[in-house]
């Protein structure tokens, strides 16, 4: 299968993507609402989803709902569970090991600026050489200085795009990263020239959360992968299909906000 067909079941027909990221076993101890969220992935391709970051384990274990959604394994791990900010990683699985589940890429993290960074840009440039051996997309969530926002330069659109150009440089075909809010976060897109996916976003209700994602697609995103909004939310299906409203059919956040309080 070439690179292109595989990107296109991660991506819809217009290029955009609601991602949702239920890799967090891999990261920490917080993952209230991961579970529940996998339960009801039917539910949620129905409203819209298109692909899910996943961990090799349920592949195994949740099969029969995986096999609603298009599965992008996450290869690399943190070295402490049980530290939140996610201090270092390592790899854990291969390319190979992707293909063996029949997923459609992979995916890890660069820490430019940080301790760990020549390390895990090893790992992302060694992925990228097999990935593109085996025709495999790899998206690389590149977030300077680590994974937390600790400091006005972790936070720096002109910093978070220079961080998505290395990790293009190093072989990726689609960055996902933290967008700031800001007008200049259009510095990272025009930066990383490949699709790029908003992670995460601000804890400010879902109406806050429908309007930053109204900016990363005015700013020229190509969707979002994002994990908590979504599974730690009561409502996980209409999360989705506001991200849907917003993502693929030019929805305003209100637009999006309405669909989610409909009966």
């Amino acid at each position: 299968m070439s690179k292109e067909r595989r990107l296109s079941r991660i991506f819809a027909k217009d290029g955009k993507s609601v991602t949702l990221a239920l890799d967090g076993y891999y990261f920490s101890t917080k993952t209230n609402g991961i579970d529940n969220t996998l339960n009801q992935l039917p539910a949620l391709v129905e409203r819209g989803l298109d692909c899910a970051l996943v961990t090799y384990g349920m592949l195994k274990n949740f099969r029969e709902v995986l096999n609603s959604v298009p599965v992008v394994l996450r290869v690399d791990s943190t070295v402490s569970i049980f530290d939140n900010t996610v201090p270092d990683t390592t790899p854990v699985f291969s390319v190979e090991d992707a293909l063996k589940v029949a997923a459609e890429g992979v995916v890890c993290m660069t820490f430019p600026g940080a301790f760990n960074e020549e390390k895990t840009h090893l790992m992302a440039m060694q992925l990228a050489q097999a990935a593109d051996c085996w025709n495999v997309p790899l998206i690389v969530e590149s977030l300077p200085y680590g994974y937390p926002v600790t400091s006005d330069d972790s936070n720096n659109p002109a910093i978070i795009a220079a961080s998505a150009r290395a990790a293009v440089e190093l072989g990726a075909d689609v960055i996902k990263t933290r967008f700031t809010g800001s007008a200049e976060d259009r510095l990272i897109v025009e930066a990383a020239g490949v699709p790029v996916l908003a992670l995460g976003g601000p804890k400010t209700g879902i109406d806050g959360y429908f309007r930053f994602v109204h900016h990363c697609m005015q700013v020229g995103a190509k969707g979002v992968a994002v994990g908590r909004n979504i599974t730690q939310d009561s409502q996980p299906a209409k999360v989705v299909a506001g991200l849907n409203a917003i993502i693929h059919e030019n929805a305003t956040a209100e637009d999006a906000y309405s669909l989610y309080m409909a009966k």
